[in-house]
């Protein structure tokens, strides 16, 4: 009995698969296989390769440019922004002069009426019905036209004073609404400059020291090196005449010459590119626009054949670098973030144009 209930509880023996049955288990098998795989592998995205040096480097060059472009437009907002400020403050003023002639007027015209009241003023064909004296009539009745005169002049005036008050409101309304909008260029601009320059330290960031110090070095050497005794008395080689403004804005450069490049900034202490070339020229008894897509058309046009210590070379197709020619195919310029005031060949980047201020 105990035997009968052992062989009740004995899983049956499992047989061997054969033939068809077991071609079709196996093609399960490998269905389910590939299916799992596929559910584990879902949603991971293979990882992208990290950028080469070269890469970067490409990068990081387009990001400084990029930059430049966004701080030439960043000055050309400042430089509206400013001119914007100030035409309102003018119109704020002409409106409280106005207003101050128009409260005059109001007080001389309701002096004029309280005396005219007080004085019990009848029709003048009235009085002279009741006069007694028709000569002291005829006398005093010329003052009162002369007041009526007086009157409806201060009226005029008035209705004047408001209607020009009321142009000049709507005026600086318009000019605070250029400024709202100028202010909020100013914005865009500065936050696209910080954040391309932030991009650019983050990829250098990546770079090892070695590959972080032959970028510099491939930087400086594009943009004329350091500023060394040599690079200031070479530059001088090519002379121009003594005391000419052309002189005193290269004397200037010179002088500049390894201060550092801030965006923005128009010296004496830092200096971007269009800020160099404005504040040398402003050295000069020249002034020049703020931006280098305003500095091309500040005086000459002039092929680069005919290039003369001076003279403002500008590069790229969006005019958004500058220098200063200083003669012998070179030029003082601010180049960019982490590289100072220096001399540097005229054909390192992609020539646009050139002009002669004076």
């Amino acid at each position: 009995m105990a035997a009968h209930r052992r062989s009740a509880h004995r899983k049956p023996k499992q047989r061997p698969l054969t033939g068809s049955a077991a071609r079709t288990a196996a093609t399960l098998a490998l269905a389910g296989a590939a299916t799992a795989g596929s559910v584990t592998g879902a949603g991971a995205a293979p990882a992208e390769p990290a950028p080469t040096a070269t890469q970067v480097r490409a990068k990081v060059d387009r990001l400084y440019h990029d930059a430049e472009v966004a701080t030439e437009k960043y000055n050309g907002a400042k430089e509206a922004a400013a001119t914007a400020t100030r035409a309102v403050d003018a119109l704020a003023d002409e409106a409280a002069r106005r207003t101050a002639r128009l409260n005059t007027a109001r007080h001389a015209l309701g002096s004029l009426a309280t005396a005219q009241y007080r004085s019990g003023t009848l029709d003048p064909a009235v009085q002279l019905a009741l006069s007694s004296d028709p000569d002291a009539y005829l006398q005093r009745a010329s003052y009162l036209d002369r007041a009526g005169d007086r009157q409806n002049g201060l009226l005029r005036g008035i209705r004047r004073q408001v209607s020009q008050i009321t142009r000049v409101k709507a005026r600086a309304d318009q000019e605070t609404e250029r400024l709202a909008a100028r202010r909020a260029e100013l914005r865009d601009h500065r936050t696209a400059i910080r954040t391309k320059l932030a991009d650019a330290r983050k990829l250098l960031d990546t770079l090892t020291a070695d590959e972080r110090a032959a970028y510099e070095s491939a930087a400086d050497a594009r943009h004329g090196g350091g500023p060394s005794h040599a690079d200031r008395s070479a530059g001088r080689a090519p002379a121009v005449a003594p005391g000419s403004r052309a002189a005193q804005a290269i004397a200037f450069a010179h002088g500049a010459i390894g201060k550092p490049y801030v965006w923005g900034a128009t010296g004496p202490d830092a200096f971007d590119c269009s800020g160099l070339t404005q504040a040398a020229w402003k050295a000069a008894g020249v002034s020049l626009p703020r931006t280098t897509y305003t500095q091309i058309n500040a005086g000459t046009r002039i092929p680069r054949s005919r290039l003369a210590p001076g003279d403002l070379v500008f590069f790229y197709s969006g005019i958004s670098h500058v220098g200063l020619y200083i003669g012998g195919g070179r030029m003082i310029h601010a180049p960019r973030p982490g590289a100072p005031v220096r001399i540097a060949p005229v054909d390192e980047m992609p020539f646009a144009g050139a002009t002669r201020v004076a």
